[in-house]
């Protein structure tokens, strides 16, 4: 897996201080879209990078669901954290991963070995992305970041939903087109003319020219909607799923993918990040898979919840 797209997991254990919510005790409000069950398809028969088993293609059968149209915000996940006192993994290992770009030159910092764009920040968490010092400043709609998979599936349980399954996700995210690159269709994002959404666009990892509009994580609900009005599904931030991180291969080297997955519990990521640019880390697409262990979190990754459809 390619390290731009996030930096290797904490590699430790806390205890349990936050057991998650057996029951809904709030419904956090959230604007969800329709989404058909059916058999749906999941895969691709135009693989990019084969070793994270993008291929093959696969069916799967899902019931009707609802979505969250965008990632939950800073403000919903604000609503969560006020109401069950919830005390984020960030927050209780004392540190997170924050992109190099957006720290002050001069903040002291401790880069990752090989890939030194990311930065472990101490005392960066949901509510101080870029550390202490740092506050949300008018970001209450960006989606919540420096959230571990563990968090997500705390709020899900607590928001009276779950997280979705890769199958869900793939579904929703094509939008009613049979077998798109993209959510909007098969056109390559450029970095001048066509930008239908927050990736890269300059040199990585030193210039980002910000011509979308975002330098680095925009609005929940920035950008043009897919078909079933869904926001973000390509860039922007990587979103947590349901399911373990594994790659559909019976060779050696899948097999040893799966055994450290599930010995380190490796989840499963999609929809890239702002930081993807097709000239490294083409991971933007509909397809696309990566994974990091329960209790990873960045600057990069948020979620979106899934719902029961209402009869």
């Amino acid at each position: 897996m390619s390290s731009c797209c996030s930096p290797p997991g904490r590699g430790g254990t806390i205890e349990a201080e936050n057991p998650l919510p057996r029951q809904v005790t709030a419904t956090a409000s959230a604007d969800t879209a329709d989404i058909p069950g059916g058999v749906v398809q999941t895969g691709t028969r135009r693989p990019i990078h084969e070793g994270d088993g993008e291929s093959p293609v696969r069916s799967a059968r899902v019931q009707p669901f609802r979505m969250d149209k965008a990632a939950v915000t800073n403000a919903r996940f604000a609503q969560f954290i006020a109401a069950t006192g919830y005390v984020t993994e960030a927050a209780r290992f004392g540190w997170s991963f924050v992109f190099h770009d957006m720290l002050p030159a001069a903040m002291a910092t401790q880069a990752a070995v090989g890939i030194e764009w990311w930065r472990r920040v101490d005392g960066a968490q949901w509510d101080r992305p870029e550390g202490p010092e740092s506050a949300l400043d008018g970001r209450e709609e960006h989606p919540v970041t420096h959230v571990t998979w563990n968090d997500a599936s705390a709020f899900a349980v607590w928001a009276g939903g779950r997280l979705p399954t890769e199958a869900e996700w793939e579904h929703a995210a094509r939008g009613g087109l049979s077998d798109p690159v993209f959510p909007w269709g098969d056109r390559e994002p450029d970095d001048t003319g066509f930008m239908p959404c927050n990736i890269w666009q300059g040199e990585f990892p030193d210039r980002n020219t910000g011509a979308d509009g975002y330098r680095w994580v925009a609005p929940a609900s920035s950008f043009e909607p897919n078909g079933y009005g869904l926001f973000n599904m390509s860039g922007n931030t990587w979103e947590w799923t349901a399911d373990r991180w594994r790659v559909r291969s019976l060779s050696k080297a899948g097999k040893a993918v799966n055994a450290e997955a599930t010995a380190t519990n490796q989840r499963l990521m999609k929809g890239g990040s702002f930081l993807c640019h097709r000239s490294y880390c083409y991971r933007y697409r509909i397809a696309a898979r990566h994974g990091n262990t329960a209790d990873t979190s960045t600057s990069h990754i948020g979620f979106r919840v899934v719902y029961e459809a209402v009869n």
